[in-house]
């Protein structure tokens, strides 16, 4: 069996986090494993605030032996980490157990005036995990701060983003593009210091988005595990998750989360 982890948060409603992660692991047929840095709850009699409760050093270090040491693993992701220790200990058991195939998803949390909420851990993050990344998959807030371009609003400014980021460290870039003005399709860009690949896809438009970017880039870390090159790997991740979107569903009055196993159910129910 192909084993693979994610280093992430744990998400109480199951839409995001590590509970998308294991979700999106089961159908790409990898046996996914998960250490915990923090969880994460929502207020639901105070319109879904969120608490962060983050796991101390050593049980996030006695879960990392479990998967690293105990099992082995064919390839890991990164999610949210929330600490400088997490940070650091993801670098040490990436380093040490020599993870080519690492997906580094610089979740970075901010509040209403767009601002990075610990711009510290996220400069923490880029100097010790961006070149260790075989991938990195920021959406559009995470580019702008990883590459210092604001305002990123065109596929140029998101070619200049992926060239900045790339040149820090990662192999290869994946930045989650926006819906651009007058867009009809979905369209990524993908760049591995050789060339640019714009990957496009059905625009879906829907509110039900949560978890989408955990979603994707435990997507691309399974297909990477399997043996996929990593144009391949995206491509696959990016027909995965237009699949799940199209197919999301509220949660809730506040939140929706795409549905991971919708080509399956629709092969099974609709053939």
């Amino acid at each position: 069996m192909i084993k693979v982890t994610t280093i992430a948060g744990s998400d109480a409603s199951g839409g995001a986090g590590l509970e998308a992660d294991l979700k999106t692991f089961e159908e790409y047929g990898v046996y996914g494993m998960a250490a915990v840095t923090l969880v994460a709850t929502m207020n639901p009699d105070n319109e879904w605030s969120h608490n962060v409760f983050p796991l101390d050093e050593m049980a996030l270090r006695s879960q990392l032996e479990t998967v690293f040491k105990g099992v082995g693993v064919n390839s890991a992701k990164s999610g949210m980490l929330g600490s400088f220790f997490a940070v650091e200990l993801v670098r040490e058991y990436i380093t040490n157990y020599n993870i080519k195939n690492y997906v580094l998803d610089p979740v970075m949390v901010c509040k209403g005036s767009g601002e990075p909420l610990h711009s510290e851990l996220n400069d923490a993050l880029a100097k010790n995990l961006l070149p260790l990344a075989a991938i990195v998959t920021p959406n559009i807030f995470e580019a702008e701060q990883l590459s210092g371009i604001k305002n990123i609003d065109s596929i140029k400014k998101i070619e200049e983003a992926a060239r900045i980021i790339h040149s820090k460290g990662a192999r290869s870039v994946f930045i989650k593009g926006p819906r651009l003005p007058g867009a009809s399709r979905a369209v990524d860009v993908f760049f591995d210091g050789s060339g640019f690949i714009q990957i496009e896809d059905e625009l879906i438009k829907t509110s039900w988005t949560h978890g989408a970017g955990c979603t994707l880039s435990a997507a691309i870390t399974a297909a990477l595990a399997r043996g996929a090159t990593m144009p391949e790997a995206v491509k696959s991740a990016k027909k995965f998750i237009t699949s799940s979107l199209k197919n999301g569903f509220a949660l809730n009055k506040w939140v929706g989360p795409g549905n991971p196993c919708a080509w399956r159910s629709n092969i099974v129910f609709n053939s």
